[in-house]
């Protein structure tokens, strides 16, 4: 029982912890997500949602070293940290390139002139479809995003417009099935921090997702992703 309780503190803290860092993620960044919206017509919530779920609202290692908020590969010049992930000067350029692979790839660009700067349920789906993430429930956790933190509110959108009923909602649940969890298996040479940084999380929910006591990992054991 006394173990029970102590993992569900430990649930709660971390829950409450997360939320004040989207909070905080959405302070400080709208202004960047709005400018970008305004100059390309790109949702400003697609924008802060997408970097959100991508970056673990700024927490991951390559977002607190390489301004990288989207996991976009390239050279970085980074003293901090070795990784094959592309660095910015500032977050707003990492908003600016995320933009700009958009742009660049036809299955992308087509939502440009399909869809509005406020529609970005659409946008989600479209980003979705186009092959943008491996991940099969990414548009949902990007609309989990979008609708939790009300970040819809930032899509200027018109003083007439009227949302369809249950428009402002993911498509139906956020996950409509028992997800299946993932996992991954230890390779040789293989550390925590560094399969952290392939998954675009940390080291130490990796540790709480699998209830590790150390980062000491043996090859072939099996982690909770």
């Amino acid at each position: 029982m006394r173990r029970i309780l102590t993992l569900l503190f430990i649930g709660l803290t971390l829950s409450a912890a997360a939320q004040t860092a989207g909070t905080k993620y959405v302070e400080k960044y709208r202004d960047a997500a709005i400018k970008q919206m305004n100059d390309t017509g790109v949702p400003a919530s697609i924008i802060l949602g997408a970097a959100m779920h991508e970056s673990g609202c700024g927490t991951s290692k390559i977002a607190r070293y390489l301004n990288n908020h989207f996991g976009i590969k390239g050279r970085n010049s980074s003293k901090k940290i070795r990784s094959s992930y592309k660095g910015y000067e500032s977050v707003e350029l990492c908003y600016a390139d995320f933009i700009t692979v958009l742009k660049s790839h036809r299955q992308f660009s087509k939502l440009f002139t399909k869809y509005s700067h406020y529609d970005y349920r659409n946008w989600a789906l479209g980003i979705q479809r186009g092959g943008y993430a491996a991940d099969k429930l990414w548009s949902r956790r990007v609309l989990g995003l979008i609708n939790k933190y009300h970040l819809y509110q930032y899509d200027n959108r018109p003083a007439d417009y009227v949302e369809l009923a249950g428009y402002d909602k993911p498509i139906g649940p956020l996950v409509s099935r028992k997800k299946k969890a993932n996992y991954y298996h230890v390779k040789k040479g293989d550390t925590l921090s560094g399969i952290a940084e392939k998954f675009n999380t940390t080291a130490k929910v990796l540790r709480h997702k699998n209830h590790l006591k150390t980062t000491h990992l043996q090859r072939g054991q099996k982690l909770k992703i």
